[in-house]
């Protein structure tokens, strides 16, 4: 599917639950207790008709397929992004053999739609698809800054080794850990919340 249809066929969700929609396509959003994290995004994409996907390539081919939560901020009741975006894991020899311009996290990065929706409560009994946004990473300062980040990131593991990694890092993206627990040994490029509210335009 071309990103322009999809985008077109997105839009036509926005307003709409997607907790019914969970439902309707048979996407678990809770088991046994436990919560499907990536529920919400696994109902956009049975939406689409997109098979689920965890390889490194962007989801349709040519782009990929984001969903991120927002929730209204109790000070001021402001709808703010709620989380930092995952975008792909890192594969250590994979960054170290590649500069920025042949990574993964390009890939993922270069053409996108990102779905924001309006988070409620941990027990997720109602969640409005609240915006769609495409994205293209063709503006050159972001391009430049988030390069940066993924040289530091390379640099970190071929000189002080992959566990040496931080959140700490990065102006716009930052590897995290990512997986069960907090002793996870995997680790992720996430887009900042900064980065995904600039995509969003909030």
């Amino acid at each position: 599917m071309e990103r322009n249809e999809a985008f077109e066929r997105l839009n036509q969700l926005q307003g709409q639950d997607l907790v019914e929609l969970a439902s309707h396509y048979g996407v678990t959003i809770w088991t046994g207790g436990k919560k499907n994290k990536g529920w919400a995004g696994h109902v956009i994409e049975r939406y689409l008709g997109l098979q689920l996907n965890s390889s490194q390539s962007p989801n349709f081919g040519s782009w990929e397929l984001k969903i991120v939560p927002l929730y209204h901020r109790k000070s001021d009741g402001k709808l703010v992004v709620k989380e930092t975006m995952a975008i792909t894991m890192i594969d250590p020899r994979h960054v170290v053999e590649n500069d920025f311009e042949h990574s993964h996290l390009l890939t993922k990065l270069r053409r996108a739609i990102v779905c924001a929706r309006i988070f409620e409560s941990q027990e997720e009994k109602r969640s409005i698809l609240h915006s769609v946004a495409t994205f293209d990473l063709d503006n050159p300062e972001l391009f430049n800054t988030i390069r940066d980040d993924y040289e530091a990131v390379r640099s970190c593991i071929i000189h002080r080794g992959f566990e040496a990694l931080s959140g700490r890092m990065g102006q716009l993206i930052q590897p995290r850990t990512k997986g069960m627990g907090h002793g996870s040994t995997t680790r992720a490029f996430y887009a900042r919340k900064a980065l995904v509210a600039h995509i969003l335009g909030i």
